[in-house]
């Protein structure tokens, strides 16, 4: 909001240095812009957007497996956490209401109550491991850090040269005198206008097709490098997170083999957090890589940055971590021969998508639990949260279809977007 209300101010300096020039390159819509959030004194809330987002994936989510949402509710066999934030506690009411619909006497939806858990924001070493890590909290705030401060002006280096590329096209193209602060944040009100006003003809027409493009992959190698492959640290925090997948698939399969009575155990285990949540988890089970770069962060190697457009590359945050970004592990059983074998598949963002650990093993998006277990759980598991994340760990400086069966473990994370104010996804 306030990066907004400057560039206003901004503008108005800008325009008054050529105002007598007349120029006919400069866009109407500049002269006397006010930010649309002016006077806005909070923000962080689910918007009406989101709320519909998170209310239809609900509904899909009950379509797409009706032997796993056939129960009537009970908190026991649909638990469903969310992190002490409004935004995601809001996400996950909406998501309830749309999966629980039509399941109660409420309304003329007939919508019914349903629990949302949370724990405390000091202690979610779940769904909130960034601020329960000791380490990473220390390395974001000290600036002799090796990791998070010390890696930010090594980001802001690898824009430099972009955003000064893109600020001279932009001087030449409409004839003011702008800086890159003024291009800084020119896109982050086209993102802003595209997400949450629907309007791209104004900050986003500045710029060009590719320009777009050079901008995206900016935002996306800052990503990269602080929240995702850019250091094991970002993902390594989330093994709470692994262990609860690994807890609730063995159980589910107990369950079955116990030949439990279906309405007598959890049938799915719902999470709703943030980017910072779906990012590090997306990390420690393999996605967005390509075989090899698995293997090099299994011995700490470092990996090569997105590339460069017009380069193709894997890494994308409007893929990685979209709005109501979501992840799903479902578990399978295939019975043969009165035996059963159990598989895991990977929905992202409501789409099978391998996982780089597997793809040497397993030619197919059902991976054999066990070696889900063995290749892509097992090597983050040893290491533990306490040690990751100690103030002593020296952690921080390492670079780095079958028949359905009863489960699915479903994390749904909204990215913190989808709120009056967000930059991104």
């Amino acid at each position: 909001m306030k990066e907004l209300d400057a560039l206003a101010t901004r503008l108005e300096v800008l325009l008054e240095n050529v105002k007598e020039q007349r120029s006919t390159l400069i866009p109407a819509w500049l002269r006397g812009w006010k930010s649309p959030w002016t006077g806005k004194h909070k923000g962080g809330e689910l918007i009406s957007e989101g709320e519909n987002e998170l209310f239809e994936l609900g509904i899909r989510t009950r379509e797409k497996f009706p032997q796993l949402f056939n129960e009537d509710y009970h908190p026991d066999i649909y638990p469903i956490k969310a992190t002490q934030v409004s935004r995601a506690s809001a996400s996950a009411v909406a998501f309830g209401m749309g999966l629980f619909s039509g399941r109660g006497n409420l309304g003329t939806g007939r919508h019914r109550a349903f629990a949302v858990i949370s724990e405390s924001r000091a202690s979610d070493s779940m769904l909130r491991f960034h601020d329960c890590c000791q380490n990473y909290k220390i390395l974001k705030l000290t600036v002799s850090s090796a990791f998070r401060k010390s890696q930010e002006p090594s980001v802001d280096k690898l824009k430099e040269p972009t955003l000064n590329e893109i600020t001279q096209e932009l001087v030449k193209r409409w004839g003011l005198n702008f800086t890159r602060q003024d291009v800084s944040s020119l896109w982050f009100l086209c993102k802003q206008e595209a997400s949450l006003l629907n309007t791209t003809d104004q900050a986003c027409a500045l710029f060009s097709p590719s320009e777009v493009g050079l901008l995206e992959w900016t935002d996306d190698l800052e990503v990269f490098i602080l929240k995702g492959y850019g250091n094991s640290l970002n993902y390594r925090m989330g093994v709470p997170l692994l262990e609860d997948v690994i807890q609730s698939m063995e159980q589910a399969i107990k369950a079955e083999e116990d030949e439990l009575v279906p309405g007598s155990y959890e049938m799915a285990r719902l999470r709703f957090a943030h980017a910072e949540t779906l990012l590090p988890f997306s990390c420690l089970i393999g996605l967005f890589l390509d075989g090899p770069e698995f293997e090099q962060i299994l011995k700490e190697q470092p990996l090569q940055l997105p590339a460069k457009p017009p380069q193709k590359r894997i890494w994308r945050g409007s893929t990685v971590a979209p709005f109501a970004g979501n992840n799903m592990l479902v578990l399978y059983s295939c019975t043969a021969n009165n035996t059963s074998e159990y598989f895991v598949r990977v929905l992202h963002n409501e789409h099978p998508i391998p996982m780089a650990g597997i793809s040497l093993f397993v030619n197919s998006d059902f991976c054999p639990f066990e070696v889900f277990k063995e290749r892509i759980a097992a090597p983050h598991l040893k290491h533990d949260y306490n040690a990751l994340c100690s103030v002593e760990s020296d952690q921080s400086q390492q670079i780095a279809p079958p028949s359905l069966f009863s489960r699915i473990m479903s994390w749904i994370f909204l990215a913190d977007a989808r709120q009056t104010q967000k930059s991104e996804l």
